[in-house]
């Protein structure tokens, strides 16, 4: 009986000290990307060797190698070969979930940034707006192409759409305040939250590339979302160019 217990509570324990070791490796990961958006190590800045970094965290190599490995895959790292492990020339890591503000996303990789107003207009919804905000073809839209930037670099430009009459005066408060969600409580809407996002790459027009100062050769990233009130009626329908080779977008699945 001791045997067969013995061999139940062994696996348990396993478990228990790979999650251990994993939350080391993810840990120095996360405080390795705040240092990089806080500007610790600069843009094309080599890192300290994986034998400083061990030395540094209290940890062996292989668990650096890990932490420098998924920095890697997240695009704010690359290594060279015989030259080591070097900050992208710019990289920011943004969060896309239910409750994803742009501002907060900068405020979690250590940046600053807000919103600018590039345009504002009224326009008649066509189909595909009135089926997002679930009103009816032609009806009143106020449009806002907006540029979303991050220490001082331009990292998305967006289209933005919002039924008319209620979000009256919106485009003033985002350009005032350079950010959507100090609008919408402003106008009465205290949270709000994505009904979803979709992804694709895709080469940008003459004008997104120029917003984003980058060639028009060079694939953005677009994303199409719809943001709900709190009782679930559609407020804003959008598409945003991100900079490819400047962003990672990170999807959460842990929001409430």
């Amino acid at each position: 009986m001791t045997n067969l217990l013995s061999s139940l509570t062994a696996p348990a324990e396993d478990a228990e000290q790979a999650s251990e070791r994993a939350s080391f490796w993810s840990r120095i990961a996360q405080q390795l990307a705040d240092a990089i958006g806080q500007g610790v190590y600069r843009p094309g800045e080599r890192l300290p060797s994986e034998h400083a970094l061990a030395e540094q965290f209290g940890v062996n190599r292989h668990t650096i190698r890990r932490s420098l490995a998924h920095l890697d895959q997240r695009g704010l790292v690359h290594a060279t070969q015989g030259r080591g492990t070097f900050v992208e020339a710019f990289a920011v890591d943004l969060a896309l979930g239910k409750r994803s503000r742009h501002r907060q996303s900068l405020a979690q990789a250590g940046l600053r940034g807000g919103l600018q107003v590039m345009h504002a207009q009224e326009v008649a919804a066509n189909a595909d707006q009135a089926l997002a905000l679930q009103v009816t073809p032609d009806s009143p839209l106020l449009f806002l192409q907006v540029l979303g930037e991050g220490a001082g670099q331009p990292l998305h430009v967006s289209e933005r759409y919002f039924p008319l009459p209620r979000f009256t005066g919106l485009a003033e408060i985002v350009q005032a305040s350079g950010s959507i969600t100090a609008a919408f409580a402003q106008l009465g809407v205290a949270d709000y939250q994505r009904q979803e996002s979709r992804i694709s790459a895709r080469l940008p027009s003459k004008e997104v590339a120029r917003w984003l100062s980058q060639s028009s050769t060079r694939p953005v990233i677009l994303v199409s979302s719809v943001n709900l009130d709190p009782q679930g009626v559609p407020i804003e329908f959008s598409m945003a160019w991100f900079a490819g080779d400047r962003v990672t977008l990170t999807v959460k699945h842990d929001e409430p």
